[in-house]
């Protein structure tokens, strides 16, 4: 059988619902439950996934956890180096717009790594980047509207994130509740793990390629 044209991923608009959480984002970390995991989108290209996603809103915002498992080095980060770093980056579009092939003011990039800042390059890191090719970029987000806490593991590490609603331009839950997104889980030990479609397309500046995540209660 020959090999598909276009990778399955492609083919399809994804959905998925994104659980409400009450309190959101706490000192000990996040501990979505499972109803919170994100599906491996990777499975439908024969794609292996090592690493676990979850997402959550509420009042603080929209929360993500990343574990990531199977690593025999430590991650690669730097602070001043963010675009070279390992860790997990989201995009996210508070219109939910896929009628457009470059970012808006309402589109957002973050990236949050497990270390890389601090004296010792050792502590957790997050930050936002600009889109490229974007028509109009968001307001900047200072760094103290993003958390995170990361956990090390002896195979790899599990970092939780936090985007408040004063970091997104739009948000508004009532009014939107859905949001364009995609993520990437970056490692060079171990590779690249995306979400709606992979690194074929240009998902790191094209917003009609992001999935839709439904707030729901």
């Amino acid at each position: 059988m020959s090999a598909p044209l276009l990778p399955s991923r492609f083919l399809f608009r994804f959905s998925i619902p994104c659980r409400y959480r009450k309190p959101l984002w706490k000192d000990s970390g996040l501990a979505l439950p499972d109803e919170c995991r994100l599906p491996q989108l990777t499975d439908l290209d024969g794609g292996r996934a090592f690493a676990e996603v979850r997402a959550a809103w509420g009042e603080e915002g929209v929360a993500f956890s990343v574990k990531v498992e199977g690593k025999k080095q430590l991650p690669w980060c730097r602070d001043s180096r963010p675009d070279e770093s390992d860790g997990l980056r989201v995009w996210i579009d508070t219109r939910d717009t896929h009628n457009i092939h470059r970012a808006s003011r309402f589109c957002h990039q973050f990236i949050f790594m497990p270390s890389g800042s601090g004296r010792n390059l050792d502590e957790p890191y997050g930050e936002q980047l600009f889109i490229s090719r974007a028509r109009e970029n968001p307001k900047p987000v200072r760094s103290n509207l993003l958390k995170f806490r990361r956990e090390k593991r002896v195979d790899g590490y599990l970092l939780d994130c936090l985007v408040t609603p004063q970091a997104l331009t739009g948000w508004d839950p009532a009014e939107n509740p859905k949001l364009g997104f995609t993520y990437a889980v970056i490692d060079r030990e171990i590779g690249t793990q995306t979400f709606s479609c992979g690194p074929e397309f240009p998902y790191h500046e094209d917003p009609s390629l992001w999935a839709t995540l439904e707030l729901v209660r």
